[in-house]
């Protein structure tokens, strides 16, 4: 819910164009206070606010906005304050605004800033979405070997107000080559003639700047870091990744998931900032999809008319025996899609979680077979032709947990997100399994 506490003030002063206490408002909170009390204005009325602090609480507040007001801004307000600002910003911060800003835009601005800016934001720009490249920053400190601890402490006083975070300090050669680390409190308790080769860590844990984003969370999620080297293909230190980056790599990866589960299209901005037709076009695509997969169920259903006809019960356990199929391969989906998702099953498990879900799925499977039989046996005939529900439902809950398992590994496998496998797709698909398997359990037992 919008803050309006101090919504009338605000634009009173905006009126009055009281530079004294615009400045004061904008230095007397928390920036994310601030930024808070600020959500009733409108992007323009915001960037008026912004402009009356100074650039380092700017980029504060600014940081604190949403992403659908920062574009905004970007795309509004004059060129060359927006250029400013960016001047100032996080350097995967300013990479990742852009990425959502019109691209006429972008060009306007990269004209106006420094060229050291302007390479920097090109190069980040051109690692692919997703990527450990596309989230590290380069406002970290380098350090050489040959430095003291003095001179290395000098240095980091120099740079402190520029870098994003000075708890990890990366040693490197004169090619810029990894060569290890050493943290702030080494430094600190270090004597100040102490040579950094002799207080360094050689073995720095570090990431691939190709690697997924997924995997450099995994990393520091393992070795809680509160950040991680980026390299080249040639060890050469490009960048670090920040806890508070990989927060948002988590966020922005369970909500991809959860969209995909779900049987929707992510979304590029959150649920009330995304249009109407936007939602339409994002659900509708994939109901689309899953209306065509259940119209071959159907189809697959109406070729077993006859069978159906002459054994008109049948038809009542329809829908029991899909249901079942359908909700035990949501069920190993989904666990295996989490699974995959927190690194606690990789490709190389396939054999052995394929072995877990044939024992489990067996377990199952007779658990509601036996159900399945007990409560035909007050529609069916005899117990014979009951026999039929409950060996279908065997087998459809069966090789439903094992479709549900080999679904998402197989998209990994063709490194595709296992989560596009989703519960109502996964469902679809063991709808058509159970109708067959069903129709062909009768043919079988009953002799039609």
């Amino acid at each position: 819910m919008t803050n309006t506490l101090y919504l009338p003030e605000l634009r009173e002063m905006l009126a009055e164009h009281n530079t004294a206490e615009l400045q004061e408002f904008c230095t007397a909170l928390h920036p994310a206070r601030t930024a808070e009390f600020m959500e009733g204005l409108d992007p323009l009325e915001a960037w008026e606010v912004l402009r009356h602090a100074e650039p380092h609480v700017r980029v504060e507040i600014f940081g604190y906005f949403d992403q659908e007001r920062q574009v905004a801004i970007f795309e509004t307000a004059d060129r060359h304050e927006v250029a400013a600002l960016i001047a100032h910003m996080p350097t995967d911060e300013r990479v990742d605004i852009l990425a959502h800003t019109e691209e006429g835009v972008v060009e306007q601005l990269l004209d106006l800033l420094p060229a050291d800016d302007r390479r920097n934001i090109l190069r980040l720009r051109s690692y692919p979405d997703g990527t450990a490249g596309a989230v590290m920053t380069t406002d970290f400190a380098r350090l050489a070997e040959e430095w003291t601890v003095d001179e290395a402490l000098a240095r980091l006083r120099q740079l402190a107000e520029e870098l994003e975070t000075v708890y990890y300090l990366y040693v490197v050669d004169g090619s810029d080559h990894l060569r290890g680390l050493v943290s702030l409190r080494q430094l600190v308790l270090a004597r100040p003639q102490t040579k950094i080769a002799d207080i360094m860590q050689r073995e720095a844990v570090s990431v691939r700047v190709t690697d997924d984003q997924e995997e450099v969370a995994r990393q520091l999620a393992k070795f809680d870091f509160l950040a991680i080297p980026v390299i080249d293909r040639e060890n050469r230190l490009v960048g670090i990744v920040t806890h508070d980056d990989v927060i948002d790599v988590v966020r922005e990866e369970a909500t991809e998931d959860a969209h995909r589960i779900a049987g929707v299209e992510p979304l590029d901005f959150g649920y009330l900032e995304t249009s109407v037709a936007s939602l339409t076009w994002k659900r509708g695509t994939w109901l689309a999809t899953l209306f065509c997969m259940a119209l071959i169920t159907t189809y697959a259903l109406s070729q077993y008319e006859e069978v159906i006809a002459k054994v008109t019960w049948l038809f009542f356990f329809v829908p029991l025996i899909n249901g079942s199929g359908g909700n035990t391969g949501n069920q190993s989906a989904t666990l295996i899609i989490t699974a995959l998702a927190t690194g606690d099953v990789h490709l190389r498990d396939w054999l052995k979680v394929v072995l877990r879900e044939l024992r489990v799925g067996a377990l199952l499977g007779a658990g509601l077979g036996l159900l399945g039989f007990v409560v035909a046996n007050f529609v069916a005939p005899s117990a014979w032709d009951a026999a039929v529900v409950g060996l279908a439902l065997f087998l459809v809950v069966f090789l439903g947990a094992i479709a549900g398992t080999l679904l998402p590994l197989g998209f990994r496998y063709l490194g595709l997100d296992p989560a596009l496998m989703s519960n109502p797709a996964v469902a679809c698909l063991i709808d058509l399994m159970g109708v067959l398997v069903y129709m062909t359990v009768a043919i079988a037992v009953l002799g039609i």
